[in-house]
């Protein structure tokens, strides 16, 4: 198994998605206990809600569920979010704070290093690679980082989640007009509810990669799933119809990006 799958284009601006891959080694599967099987956390179905939308951009993409190690996590294995509920580089629980691996089958330190080796190390590589080629033929790289997770989850915040969450970490990851397009869009979407900077406001990758005064500007987009898919439980299937609305934002957003990209060449804000 490959660990990450790469599409090159021939825009600006590059889709990545750390968390949609549901592989597991077998051996790493057969230390899961129930819960952990059912992959609760993973990014259901969100290569499919932004297929189609941007044609011409590249997309990375994470082959391994982030059971096997997270891809969108500081490899050093430091928080996010310091002081607040998360989960770690290679998770002990679920989103929910529930446990995912059998008793005495946790993966000890040593293994953690291993996966970080083989599966977290690859995709960033080839994520920089990507981001490199498109900041040279274009002068600039705008990383669109994807990202989805059900709508209400006690442990990790109070409510219900907005549906658009917009993350820039306080405006330092990328430009200011890239910010304010996308804060103006999803202000404008009818039916749907949004934030900036809330409690999603960037995470590892974001925060990484996104040197917008080197020409690289990085955006994350964390979406409630319960605006593009049936349930938030098991089976987590998708809802074209519900999708459709929220695909007609994100392929404005997207395109508004990739326009705007030519003025912001060079890293100009």
């Amino acid at each position: 198994m490959t660990p990450v799958l790469v599409e090159r284009g021939d825009l600006p601006v590059i889709l990545a998605f750390p968390h949609t891959g549901t592989h597991l080694p077998d051996a790493i599967h057969a230390r899961l206990n129930a819960e952990g099987r059912i992959l609760r956390d993973t990014d259901w179905h969100l290569d499919r809600l932004y297929d189609g939308l941007l044609p011409g951009a590249s997309v990375v993409q994470a082959t391994f569920h982030r059971y096997v190690v997270d891809a969108n996590r500081d490899p050093s294995g430091q928080s996010l979010y310091p002081g607040r509920n998360t989960t770690d580089l290679v998770p002990r629980t679920n989103f929910d704070g529930v446990a995912i691996w059998r008793e005495g089958a946790e993966p000890d330190a040593a293994e953690c290093r291993e996966r970080t080796r083989r599966f977290h190390a690859p995709y960033h590589a080839a994520l920089a690679q990507e981001i490199e080629r498109v900041r040279a033929a274009h002068g600039i790289a705008i990383l669109y980082d994807c990202h989805s997770i059900r709508s209400a989850i006690p442990h990790l915040f109070d409510g219900v989640l907005p549906d658009i969450n917009l993350g820039t970490d306080g405006g330092r990851t990328l430009a200011p007009a890239l910010e304010k397009a996308a804060l103006h869009i999803a202000s404008e979407a009818a039916g749907l509810s949004h934030v900036l900077n809330g409690r999603f406001r960037g995470g590892w990758t974001t925060r990484h990669y996104g040197r917008p005064e080197e020409g690289v500007h990085a955006f994350q987009m964390e979406l409630a799933q319960s605006t593009h898919l049936v349930s938030e439980t098991p089976p987590f299937a998708y809802d074209a119809t519900r999708a459709a609305p929220l695909r007609a934002v994100l392929a404005k957003l997207l395109n508004r990006f990739s326009a705007l990209a030519p003025t912001l060449a060079g890293g100009a804000a």
